[in-house]
């Protein structure tokens, strides 16, 4: 399930969704990846993916850890989407204290705190969102609500991580500023270190499943990248998004970005 916050334009063969910048290249690279040899300060932990390379670039695995922050918009869903399915398959509850992050794991924990009041409230990670330029996290009614951002709809935040697969990391500095419900998010020991994979990048989203057809028949195999169409719902009616799969990491995915102009307005995400 795909959250915004405002009625997009529809559109017919063109994009509906063009919602964040990248930078202009100088010089175009070639894409297809090949394993190398391993550079010797390089490491890979156990079930991670090894160092790779392309083009002459070596890529790690990315990851994701316990203490981790970003800042960026927060925004909120409600009435609209309860009783509908998240990206995770879940029932979305606009009661329970869930969000949508376009990268994070599922179930990861955050705390997440608005600037403007310094009100924080701790979440679960169980869709992916929001898919609009600056916003780097959705939360249910409920968490809105706890950090009161109801009535400006979008508010400056700060995330840090806590915890992964639904639990809150007992090595958290955090831990003894966080109040929340036990039961709902335990504490334990947990690793604190997630690998993430399976990196995509959209391209475009069109309300007509011919137009995302074609346009990814344009796209298919580029620079050795797969396209593919995701189905969502927006506004109570169906979205398809067109997506490059096979990144392997997130620097991966950026510098393919930053180095294809025709691709303005691409973002990144992960099943």
């Amino acid at each position: 399930m795909v959250r915004f916050k405002r009625i997009l334009g529809s559109i017919g063969v063109c994009f509906l969704l063009i919602l964040a910048g990248c930078a202009d290249p100088d010089t175009p690279i070639d894409y297809p990846t090949e394993v190398g040899n391993i550079p010797e300060n390089a490491q890979s932990g156990p079930g991670t993916m090894k160092p790779y390379q392309i083009n002459g670039i070596w890529y790690y695995p990315s990851q994701v850890a316990v203490g981790a922050e970003e800042s960026g918009l927060a925004s909120w869903y409600g009435p609209n989407f309860h009783g509908r399915k998240t990206s995770n398959g879940e029932t979305y509850s606009m009661y329970a204290k869930t969000a949508a992050h376009k990268t994070y794991p599922m179930n990861t924990i955050v705390k997440v705190t608005n600037k403007n009041n310094n009100l924080s409230t701790v979440v679960r990670i169980n869709d992916r969102g929001p898919f609009v330029a600056g916003r780097i996290i959705d939360l249910s009614q409920s968490a809105a609500q706890e950090i009161d951002m109801i009535k400006t709809g979008t508010a400056p935040v700060s995330i840090e991580v806590l915890g992964f697969n639904g639990i809150i990391s007992s090595d958290s500095d955090a831990l003894p500023q966080v109040s929340v419900d036990s039961q709902e998010f335990p504490v334990g020991k947990i690793e604190t270190t997630v690998s993430l994979s399976r990196f995509l990048v959209q391209i475009g989203a069109f309300r007509k499943k011919s137009g995302a057809e074609y346009y990814k028949k344009e796209h298919s195999n580029m620079r050795g990248y797969t396209a593919v169409v995701r189905e969502f719902q927006l506004d109570g009616a169906p979205i398809y998004r067109v997506m490059l799969s096979g990144f392997k990491s997130e620097n991966e995915a950026r510098d393919f970005i930053s180095n294809e102009p025709s691709l303005r307005g691409a973002f990144i995400i992960t099943e």
